[in-house]
């Protein structure tokens, strides 16, 4: 089973950060789960939520900032005052990291609230530039995002994203186009689940930080868990 480091190793740096992934990566997590956006002028970022205000020292949405605006805002002191020098990362700033990794990526767009034009394309654009689309996994809660990206895409592998239980989820799947889906660790013991095991769909568990729950996901055959403490569930994994 596959460890990956939610936006980064987010427990102990700032998520969604750079430090936040190199951190995982020195840990040895086999993949960085991250959150993208798309600018005023087009550029995806990673960043969770849609308004800065969180995790940076300005306030206002995403979409309202140019990216060259965006990255003057601090997004590290909120977490530390040692991480004052954190900024909001581009998508193309991160690929130019990644792509000298041995890591995957699972890229969460995140177009639930606000659907931005073209986001889809645009990050695929990305992808098959960098040429990793065998290490990325491309996730989303909203099904319209699955099926635009599917479009686009035919390579690569998508995931919906559900906290909710769904009456025949495969052909949800199906229709939308996933490969596989991420779970909310609530749903583990869900009749929705046992079809996913009987269908043998591929299933990644978030957010998972408990030991137990670790066991659990491993012991049911979950492809992978998204975990805020990578370090740890390397460890717990590596001694069951």
């Amino acid at each position: 089973m596959e460890v990956f480091a939610h936006r980064g190793a987010s427990k102990q740096a700032p998520e969604n950060t750079l430090v936040a992934f190199e951190l995982a990566n020195q840990y040895g997590a086999n993949g960085i789960e991250l959150d993208v956006h798309l600018t005023k002028d087009h550029v995806p970022v990673i960043i969770h939520d849609e308004n800065i205000r969180r995790t940076t020292n300005g306030v206002g949405f995403v979409q309202s900032y140019t990216f060259e605006e965006l990255a003057s805002f601090d997004a590290g002191s909120w977490y530390n005052p040692k991480f004052n020098q954190s900024k909001i990362m581009s998508l193309e700033q991160f690929m130019e990291w990644f792509v000298k990794k041995e890591m995957k990526v699972n890229m969460e767009l995140k177009t639930k609230v606000i659907e931005y034009p073209n986001i889809e394309q645009i990050v695929s654009d990305y992808i098959n530039q960098y040429q990793v689309n065998d290490r990325t996994i491309i996730s989303s809660f909203n099904p319209e995002t699955i099926q635009r990206f599917r479009e686009v895409n035919k390579r690569i592998e998508l995931a919906w994203l559900t906290k909710i239980r769904v009456r025949r989820v495969d052909l949800l799947l199906e229709e939308i186009g996933a490969n596989s889906i991420h779970i909310n660790q609530r749903l583990l013991s869900s009749r929705m689940l046992k079809l996913i095991i009987e269908r043998n769909i591929p299933f990644r568990v978030y957010t998972v930080n408990k030991t137990s729950t670790m066991k659990k996901c491993e012991i049911m055959g979950a492809k992978s868990i998204i975990t805020d403490v990578p370090d740890r569930a390397l460890q717990v994994l590596q001694h069951t």
